[in-house]
């Protein structure tokens, strides 16, 4: 494939944005080479700015699960657009996707929206230090909650050590409160709250990890979280900003059986536009401004497009019954086509799969975590990369990503993908 123009736009953007970029996976440091420019995007389908047609699978990483340029999504936000595009004051819309969405999510009695999931993450956090009256959290590694300071931590010299900041900017105050968990190993987080005895407001997890590649808690994992958190009057937060109205209409809270105190969303909610969302029981979100003391606050949020453009989302998936059923049954196809094609070509590798998100690893070891996941070839992954590129098929940027299924996908869409990455093979 020819990509003279998206190298040229590259080349002009690296003068004014840092990087070139506004995000970095974007850049393509991940697998070298040039990022590529869309121009636009259809289904399940990008089209970039050299005229080639690319099959995705990162979908915008996430929220286009029924497609790209979705009528009845891109239709309410013109609708809207049309009346204003913000206010900056409350919206009927603003109550009824929320009354769509409690009604969708167990254990949520009220939401509260903000304008991206790294927000959600970071306002949930700081409800929760103000509920409990603590101020230790404990995340896990590989785990990615955004970029606000208390989520950049790397690991301590120790099981039972804070972390300490892994960018520039980061407190080592601020590193203090943050404690670095495994993911998957219950008795290291066990070992983190003994140590850390009535000082730990809430434990935070990706409750299926999507940014380490697909990674499914191990059976009893997420029950064991919320046995501990009841023991140690711990709040257990939920980052749904992927899995929520992903893996099912309440995403993984009801996928696994589990329910969270708070929970986060994003991506899907806002149907493409920018939005991210919070949300627990009455008694916990009372403690929010302007009922309680614990202040967040946004001029955007809540913003009519967004609403538009979530509420018309989450309305067409809480109406179609076998969606969610669709999705797992086409990601299941393309793992076992993918599986197929690379033992064939004595590729080593392990496939993690949840729903509609699915990575694929360079080793053959279980991927658990954020140390098994790194175990991966990333050399092997680089051509992995290129040559799905090159035969048509866009990836994620990364080997520690996952993919995203949509909907619009054909099972004629599956057969090419796997057919490309038979080819691939053969070069790896």
């Amino acid at each position: 494939m020819i990509y003279k123009r998206s190298s040229a736009l590259f080349a002009e953007a690296e003068k004014v944005i840092p990087g070139g970029v506004n995000s970095p996976v974007r850049a393509f440091k991940g697998v070298g080479g040039t990022p590529i420019f869309v121009k636009e995007a259809k289904g399940a389908y990008l089209y970039d700015e050299d005229g080639n047609r690319l099959i995705d699978y990162i979908n915008s990483w996430g929220p286009m699960i029924l497609g790209h340029a979705h009528k009845p999504v891109v239709d309410a936000v013109i609708e809207k657009a049309k009346k204003g595009t913000s206010f900056g004051m409350p919206t009927e819309i603003e109550t009824q996707i929320a009354d769509l969405a409690v009604s969708m999510v167990p254990n949520i009695e009220k939401i509260r929206f903000v304008n991206s999931g790294t927000e959600a993450c970071m306002s949930a956090v700081r409800l929760a230090r103000g509920f409990s009256g603590k101020d230790k959290i404990i995340k896990f590694a590989g785990c990615y909650h955004g970029h606000s300071d208390s989520f950049l931590i790397q690991a301590g010299s120790g099981a039972s050590t804070f972390g300490t900041p892994n960018s520039p900017g980061v407190t080592k105050g601020t590193a203090k409160d943050t404690l670095l968990a495994r993911y998957n190993d219950l008795e290291n987080v066990a070992e983190l709250i003994e140590a850390n005895k009535h000082e730990i407001a809430c434990i935070i997890i990706e409750p299926v990890a999507g940014n380490m590649g697909c990674i499914p808690p191990k059976k009893g994992f997420l029950e064991g979280l919320r046995t501990l958190c009841d023991a140690n009057d711990i709040l257990l937060i939920f980052d749904e900003v992927m899995t929520g109205f992903r893996l099912s209409k309440g995403g993984a809270q009801e996928l696994y059986g589990i329910t969270a105190d708070i929970v986060c969303f994003g991506k899907v909610i806002g149907g493409g536009l920018p939005v991210g969302a919070f949300a627990a029981r009455n008694e916990i979100m009372n403690h929010l401004a302007p009922l309680g003391p614990v202040y967040q606050a946004g001029t955007l949020s809540g913003n009519p497009l967004a609403m538009a453009a979530g509420l018309a989302m989450l309305a067409e998936l809480n109406s179609d019954a076998e969606v969610f059923n669709r999705l797992a049954e086409k990601t299941a196809y393309l793992n076992e086509g993918i599986a197929r094609v690379l033992n064939e070509n004595g590729i080593v590798h392990t496939i993690n799969r949840v729903g509609s998100m699915i990575s694929v690893h360079f080793d053959e070891g279980e991927v658990i975590d954020f140390d098994t996941a790194a175990k991966g070839n990333n050399d092997t992954f680089k051509t992995f990369f290129h040559g799905l590129l090159e035969e048509g098929v866009y990836i994620a940027p990364s080997a520690f990503e996952t993919w995203f299924i949509t909907d619009a996908l054909t099972y004629e869409d599956l057969d090419f993908t796997i057919n490309a990455i038979a080819k691939v093979s053969k070069r790896l």
